[in-house]
């Protein structure tokens, strides 16, 4: 329910006004004229003031004026004669949500306008309260010359309207660079949408992306916005990309081609104003080859891809994330402060991270609950290591044993793709293609 003030001379049209609005269960207040609105507005709050032009004591332009002023989240609509649509114009140049000509004969075209008008109140409501509750955005690094290349080319799009695509292995921080990419954009001020395809069943995506109309099928008994919707004027994050099915992603086509889209069982054409960032763990050449990811959906989204390093790569990170987690992690199992002992920091050093941010936040929450004090030792850390052939290589004593083990646990991990298993290892291509030959290992191309 909104409160609603209505504001015209004729008391016909504030009753007709008063009278449909509260069918849909607002609760409306009526003034005779401008300056009996400008005394309640002073007096009350109220979500939308619809206001004649053409009042007495004080006229429909001056109390916008005013409204805009002293109360600029309430809407405003204005109410206008035939043939003064210029003063209409005017008014919505100054702020007013919309206008509607007299006199208002349809009571539809009244509740429609109303609540769209009501709907962006919300919507303005909503993205005021979450910018001052989001918690600040946690760094991108803390210093390891890895991620400099990162953090440059993340500023430099910034500053555009591009697409961009993350890429990076699972847990490397992919979403907290979407976020940052936001808040360094000039849709800052823009909400922040981010939608894991993964995590969404199949016949639930398109649903959730681009919102459905009553009917639309089994269900939907009501009308309902979709992601996109609630990106307008900001940031829409996909993340997982390669799980979404081939209709989704046909349908994702049109809108990255043309900006436009409809709900889904609707007619309605809708504008698609977001800047796009997508995400996946996954090879884009494996991807495409396998057909897993429409290659024009690939070449939209890609427009601008970065490389988030896995972190054993990014070392430097490592112990100063390690202490901003335990800074969260304290409170949530009873403490005032956690720490690492010198054992402690050197096993996090050591270990090879498969898992990335995500798998250290998970070892130190364990380490967390098993330690009594405020102090983490070494023998209360659990790391799990990376995946590898059942005996160890270093039993052989040779070098090249331990690299044809390196080589062949990599690719195991990788499911045989050899461009990833390259990147896994730190080398390049042609050298992993060399040792292949020279080991007798198979690995896709």
């Amino acid at each position: 329910m909104a409160r609603i003030l209505v504001a015209d001379d004729e008391p016909g049209v504030r009753a007709f006004i008063a009278e449909t609005l509260q069918s849909d269960g607002h609760s409306v207040a009526q003034a005779a004229d401008g300056l009996e609105a400008a005394e309640r507005l002073a007096r009350e709050g109220f979500d939308l003031l619809i206001t004649d032009l053409k009042m007495p004591r004080l006229d429909g332009m001056a109390l916008v004026r005013q409204v805009r002023a002293e109360v600029p989240e309430m809407e405003v609509i204005v109410l206008t004669a035939h043939g003064s649509v210029d003063s209409a114009v005017e008014a919505m140049k100054l702020g007013a949500f919309d206008y509607l000509q007299k006199p208002v004969g349809s009571p539809g075209a009244l509740r429609l306008l109303a609540s769209r008008a009501l709907e962006r109140r919300a919507l303005v409501t909503a993205r005021d309260r979450a910018a001052r509750e989001a918690p600040s955005l946690p760094p991108l690094t803390y210093g390891d010359p890895a991620m400099t290349p990162v953090v440059e080319a993340l500023r430099r799009v910034a500053r555009t309207d591009s697409s961009v695509l993350l890429l990076g292995e699972s847990g490397t921080g992919k979403e907290v660079a979407a976020r940052t990419l936001h808040a360094w954009s000039g849709r800052a001020q823009g909400p922040f949408v981010a939608v894991n395809c993964a995590a969404v069943p199949d016949a639930l995506l398109e649903s959730e992306l681009f919102g459905h109309e009553k009917g639309a099928f089994t269900g939907a008994v009501g009308s309902r916005r979709g992601r996109l919707e609630l990106a307008e004027g900001g940031t829409f994050f996909l993340d997982e990309i390669a799980e979404m099915t081939p209709a989704v992603q046909a349908k994702l086509l049109r809108v990255l081609q043309d900006r436009r889209y409809e709900r889904v069982g609707g007619t309605r054409t809708i504008e698609a104003d977001v800047r796009w960032v997508a995400a996946t763990n996954r090879d884009p050449a494996a991807l495409l080859s396998s057909g897993a990811l429409r290659e024009d959906v690939y070449h939209r989204l890609a427009v601008f891809p970065v490389r988030l390093p896995p972190l054993r790569e990014r070392r430097q990170d490592l112990l100063p994330l390690a202490e901003t987690l335990l800074g969260r992690i304290a409170p949530t199992v009873g403490r005032t402060r956690l720490f690492l002992s010198d054992g402690a920091k050197q096993r996090l050093l050591a270990a090879p991270w498969p898992g990335n941010v995500r798998q250290l936040a998970n070892a130190l929450e364990r380490a967390a609950i098993l330690c009594d004090g405020a102090e983490i030792g070494s023998e209360h850390l659990e790391i799990a290591e990376a995946a590898g052939p059942a005996a160890s290589p270093l039993d052989s004593g040779t070098l090249e044993d331990i690299e044809r083990a390196a080589i062949a646990a990599a690719l195991a991990a990788v499911g045989g793709n050899r461009r990833a298993a390259a990147e896994r290892l730190g080398i390049g291509l042609r050298t992993l293609y060399d040792k292949l030959k020279r080991y007798r290992l198979e690995g896709d191309a």
